[in-house]
């Protein structure tokens, strides 16, 4: 039995000992977790491998559309170089499965296992929220794995909404479709990010024109987190992934990061958060941003709206 260093221990170790695929179950998952997971990877220049998660309390829980909406964007893509593929999948039949297993296998042969209390979120792997792991037989946990995933449904399947419940993240999302334009509430705080600099002009190289260099994707980019904002605590820091709702309906993955967590992007492809932009400005895709453009569109900031310390909600509309 253990309880400190679980990440390193469970999600790292393995693979640099020769594992090459990791299987989880839990009866709890976010795509935020997920995110972070492929990034670390990445990150840390690990040994290519593939994922498969299986979300087990699913027919008791439900799930909200935004996690549902973020593991539909990771599903079934490459992550170059580190993991060769992610694929997730709920239980979608009873009895819901509230257990949590991460199997190792090696050339299709489950050679570690773990079991515990910690769910695949970044509250037990990447907080210091205490959890308690320890080993189990790999092969009894390969067994159970999938006699659970042949109960299961892939996240873009064509009927999973036929087979899943989707709910609202929070009452204050649910508007029957009506377009949102402000939240407000107890315990709903907000936070506007301008998207210009400090002098208040367009970042030639910068912000929504990080990319605009030679040898770069044209549509990186990142909004900038003034300092003052970041040392408040309203977005998390240390490279924890948070999910944002757009008010178009978009889900986006963010993460803060640069020195002194300086910017806001998204971790998986600088790009994504560039794209989005242009996309809302009714530019090109790869264009260059000018000050005009926004001035055109009719606002040259973002506000975020503080759902949870993972989920937020971010108006662009005019």
């Amino acid at each position: 039995m253990f309880t400190n260093n679980i990440a390193h221990r469970i999600l790292f170790a393995p693979s640099l000992q020769g594992a090459d695929t990791l299987l989880i179950l839990s009866g709890y998952a976010t795509p935020n977790m997920a995110s972070w997971l492929i990034k670390s990877f990445q990150e840390q220049n690990m040994p290519s491998v593939n994922i498969s998660l299986v979300i087990g309390m699913v027919p008791y829980d439900g799930l909200s559309v935004p996690i549902h909406e973020g593991f539909k964007e990771l599903h079934g893509k490459p992550y170059p170089n580190v993991v060769e593929s992610f694929t997730c999948s709920y239980v979608c039949e009873n009895p819901p499965v509230h257990a949590n297993l991460y199997i190792w296998l090696k050339s299709g042969t489950p050679i570690l296992a773990y079991t515990g209390s910690a769910d695949f979120i970044q509250n037990a792997f990447v907080s210091s929220r205490k959890e308690i792991m320890e080993y189990c037989d790999p092969e009894e946990a390969y067994r159970f794995f999938e006699e659970v995933e042949a109960k299961s449904i892939y996240c873009n399947h064509s009927e999973v909404e036929d087979h899943i419940v989707l709910r609202p993240t929070h009452q204050v999302l649910d508007a029957e479709n009506k377009p949102i334009t402000k939240l407000a509430g107890e315990g709903i705080v907000s936070a506007s990010l301008s998207l210009l600099t400090s002098k208040g002009d367009i970042g030639e190289k910068s912000g929504l024109n990080w990319g605009q260099r030679k040898g770069r994707n044209k549509n990186q980019a990142y909004i900038r987190l003034p300092a003052q904002i970041a040392r408040t605590g309203f977005f998390p820091l240390n490279k924890q992934h948070f999910t944002v709702v757009t008010d178009d309906g978009h889900t986006l993955i963010l993460r803060v990061e640069q020195q002194n967590n300086k910017a806001i992007t998204t971790p998986l492809s600088n790009a994504q958060l560039g794209e989005y932009f242009r996309k809302r400005l009714g530019l090109a895709n790869g264009a260059f941003v000018t000050k005009q453009d926004l001035l055109n569109y009719g606002r040259t900031d973002v506000t975020f709206y503080k759902i949870d310390d993972e989920q937020y909600y971010m108006d662009f509309h005019v």
